[in-house]
């Protein structure tokens, strides 16, 4: 089997979906791996290191994927009048396609007639047999570190106390919003930078994670909030009452911060607004927002996805998106690892192609589309 990968050409994305390290272990499994040039540039792999891994470096995206039967992608391929070059068109029928394809109902059609089976591997399930190509925590703790080096750059003072004989600097006090991946690795970080640092989280699990990482919790905890995490892990939407309660714990104590990371997501939803322009407001200059949610509409009421921006009151704001693409080699590296544990899980070793049983939970979790038709329960009636 022909393995390609490709160069990203998704603004701002600067990972790649397989590196030296798992080319080798591709080629290992049987097949031949064609790597489009310039592809890890990025992420700072040259395509030197992917001719001495053993795969052929190709010219274009068209000779990458010339007899490719598997695409490795970290985002979705472009299609007609997305970009330079049409890639979608360029996938040869019956090929699988494996990234995160963020796939709605109009692309997984599109995935379904171009004969593409197509698995978007953020939708793996939550379950113990997917942790080790779980895309979205491999790539959410680099997120949550990347964010607190971020804020340390932007913040104009330090983030432990310094005593020194002019003088001593307080320690920078750190509020992290949201305690799942992204967030406890924000905690950890910020806590080795010599930080002060609290958190708050609506899931009643995080309180006892926050505390065990150093940190104090932070909340407004009742009935509702018993409630507020679903079996796969994730935060429930609560009531309005439940949020607004929230929002005068949170309020008075972000007043007192000098950085928020926030990091809250709700799955399949626009990110909550977490932090009001007033919030913001009440902060003191030279104060550092980090809004990891940005892709999703962001945690901050004054957000700017893609963008940093300084308030009228002098708080900078932070809303980068693709945040694991701010540490590539790293991020790439996790990734691809990621996408090799799905191959070896799901790999025929007699026929030396993939495998994917119908019934087996994480392939029915990622399988967008599978001989023609879109298969995935939230799109096939959609």
């Amino acid at each position: 089997m022909r393995v390609a990968v490709l160069r990203e050409r998704r603004a701002a994305e600067t990972r790649v979906a397989a590196t030296p390290e798992t080319v080798k272990k591709i080629i290992a499994m049987g097949c031949t791996v064609s790597v489009e040039a310039g592809a890890g540039l990025s992420s700072g792999i040259p395509d030197a290191q992917y001719a001495e891994a053993g795969a052929e470096v190709a010219a274009d995206a068209a000779a990458a994927l010339a007899g490719a039967g598997l695409v490795l992608k970290v985002r979705a391929p472009l299609g007609a009048g997305e970009g330079e070059v049409d890639e979608l068109a360029l996938i040869p029928r019956g090929a699988v396609l494996i990234g995160t394809l963020q796939a709605d109902k109009a692309m997984a059609d599109a995935y379904a007639a171009a004969g593409i089976d197509a698995c978007a591997m953020e939708l793996a399930p939550r379950i113990t047999r997917a942790q080790s190509m779980d895309v979205l925590s491999s790539q959410a703790n680099l997120a949550g570190y990347r964010a607190v080096v971020e804020a340390a750059g932007a913040f104009d003072k330090a983030f432990p106390m310094l005593m020194t004989a002019a003088g001593t600097i307080s320690a920078a006090n750190v509020f992290v919003m949201g305690a799942g991946v992204a967030g406890l690795q924000a905690i950890a970080t910020a806590r080795r930078l010599g930080g002060r640092v609290s958190a708050t989280d609506v899931r009643p699990a995080a309180k006892e994670e926050i505390k065990s990482l150093g940190a104090s919790f932070v909340g407004y905890e009742d009935e509702e909030s018993k409630a507020a995490q679903t079996a796969g892990g994730y935060a429930k939407q609560l009531s309005a009452n439940f949020y607004a309660e929230q929002a005068k714990v949170v309020a008075a104590h972000i007043a007192k911060q000098d950085i928020v990371i926030c990091t809250a997501l709700v799955q399949g939803r626009k990110a909550p607004i977490l932090v009001t322009e007033a919030m913001v407001a009440s902060m003191k200059p030279g104060s550092v927002i980090v809004d990891i949610a940005a892709d999703a509409g962001g945690n901050v009421a004054v957000t700017q996805p893609g963008q940093e921006t300084l308030t009228a009151n002098g708080v900078k704001v932070l809303g980068f998106t693709n945040w694991p693409g701010r540490i590539p080699a790293a991020a790439s590296a996790l990734y691809a690892r990621n996408l090799l544990t799905f191959l070896t899980t799901f790999w025929d070793k007699e026929a030396k192609k993939p495998a994917m049983p119908a019934d087996d939970d994480i392939v029915k979790g990622v399988t967008l589309t599978r001989g023609g038709a879109v298969v995935h329960p939230s799109l096939a009636s959609a």
